[in-house]
């Protein structure tokens, strides 16, 4: 079994083009939600998902 957390399953979501971008849903979920993501994994979910350039 494999066990993938709420980021996996938007980058998931992404790729089979059933959200445009995940930005603004990680953003409600740390803002609205309380949701604590690391700065790090934040940028690199965002690269992984080619929403920022892989330089920043």
């Amino acid at each position: 079994m494999n066990v993938i957390g709420i980021l996996g399953i938007l980058l998931i979501a992404k790729r089979r083009r059933l959200i445009p971008t995940i930005q603004p849903l990680m953003d409600d979920l740390i803002f609205k939600a309380g949701f604590r993501v690391n700065q790090i994994l934040y940028l690199d979910i965002l690269k992984t998902a080619e929403e920022i350039d892989e330089n920043q």
